[in-house]
């Protein structure tokens, strides 16, 4: 998601060389026999594993601190939906290609950065907070890899062998920036009318990755988006639009429409990707489950953001986002984070908990929420992801 708060926040370079090493070789990384020796992932701040802000430094706490313990330029107190994949397939976390210190792209890359969008910015990151790596350009990040890759193939670098190309694992979670970017400017129905812009260039990507190599593809679908307290906060509604789990209907029902275009759209690829698995994930339902449902699968709190400032039924105030601290009528205020966010679906008001990630990575493996059903253990012997 996108956010243009930026606070400084620097490292030694023996710090940054020991994250390094942590971050390609986690404790808990085990080899795992698997069809995908590789995951290359394209997105934004849902699956950014570090690249947004290898290319803007200033992430800081309590970003991390659930599993790293520091800031690892994750939106999230700790691992992503992308690490827990990695981590199931026995493969170390996925480095940022605009990583410069320490990355290894031997098992994949993550071309994915925060604020991304599937369409070209027409503005500034620092006019309108999106980031400038929209989907196109990590396309183009990925071809420039495969080729310095196959020219580099004797150096002994760090890159990806010449097959592990058609044989990886593609990820592609991107577009809610689209989506709600303009939504308070120009709102749903506004909206609405270049969605199907986004879905084009999706799937122009899917089908350039294929034509590259690629045979193996799984697609994100939008997130309910009128469930995060950010939304909430600031996307106009009223009562009525509620509804009995305190998420904003019509906002839900445009992302149902966004949803329906791209599982479309994905139908038609698959006709003009012979051999290839083009899979739609609906990691929308999985998250609404969790939203609907917290209390049966261990979570206490919705709604609320576990980081946030104002406590108040949502606790986010854009004001003061996560780990932020601003003078508020003459008075400074820190947003802060919860003691216990596991217990929370929302870390800092647009993006999930590690708790509600591990949940949603659960539903993506066992492939119960995959059309077409794409159990990834038919294809790997899963590691178990704690």
């Amino acid at each position: 998601m996108s956010t243009s708060k930026f606070s400084p926040f620097s490292l030694s370079l023996t710090s940054l060389l020991t994250i390094s090493i942590i971050l390609t070789n986690p404790l808990n990384q085990v080899e795992a026999k698997c069809q995908f020796p590789a995951v290359f992932n394209f997105g934004d701040s849902n699956s950014d594993t570090g690249g947004f802000y290898a290319a803007f430094p200033a992430q800081q706490g309590p970003f991390g601190m659930t599993f790293f313990h520091y800031p690892s330029g994750r939106a999230s107190d700790g691992r992503l939906v992308i690490d827990f994949l990695a981590q199931s397939f026995g493969l170390p976390f996925l480095s940022p290609y605009l990583q410069s210190i320490g990355p290894d792209f031997r098992h994949g890359a993550n071309f994915a950065t925060l604020a991304s969008t599937a369409l070209l910015p027409k503005t500034s990151l620092f006019v309108t907070g999106i980031s400038p790596f929209s989907l196109a350009v990590q396309l183009n990040q990925m071809k420039d890899l495969k080729a310095r890759s196959l020219n580099l193939k004797q150096s002994g670098l760090p890159l990806p062998s010449a097959d592990v190309f058609s044989s990886a694992l593609y990820t592609i979670d991107i577009g809610q920036n689209d989506f709600t970017s303009n939504l308070k400017r120009i709102g749903i129905s506004g909206v609405k009318r270049y969605l199907p812009l986004v879905i084009k260039q999706i799937s122009s990507t899917i089908k350039e990755l294929y034509d590259l190599g690629g045979r193996n593809f799984i697609i994100f679908n939008l997130a309910p988006i009128g469930c995060y307290p950010a939304f909430l906060t600031e996307l106009p509604h009223n009562a009525r639009d509620l509804d009995m789990y305190g998420c904003m209907v019509s906002y839900n029902k445009a992302v149902v429409y966004y949803n329906k275009l791209l599982f479309r759209s994905l139908k038609n690829i698959r006709g003009i990707t012979q051999g290839a698995n083009v899979v739609y994930f609906d990691k929308h339902s999985v998250l609404l489950e969790l939203f609907r449902h917290a209390r049966a699968h261990g979570f206490n709190y919705t709604t609320k953001a576990c980081c946030g400032y104002g406590d108040g039924p949502y606790n986010f105030n854009q004001a003061i986002y996560c780990g932020n601290t601003k003078s508020i009528n003459g008075r400074d205020g820190t947003a802060t984070a919860c003691a216990d966010p596991q217990n929370y679906v929302s870390w800092d008001g647009i993006h999930s908990t590690e708790n509600a990630n591990k949940f949603v990575a659960l539903t993506l493996l066992n492939g119960s929420k995959s059309h077409p059903p794409f159990p990834l253990s038919k294809f790997c012997d899963l590691n178990p992801i704690g």
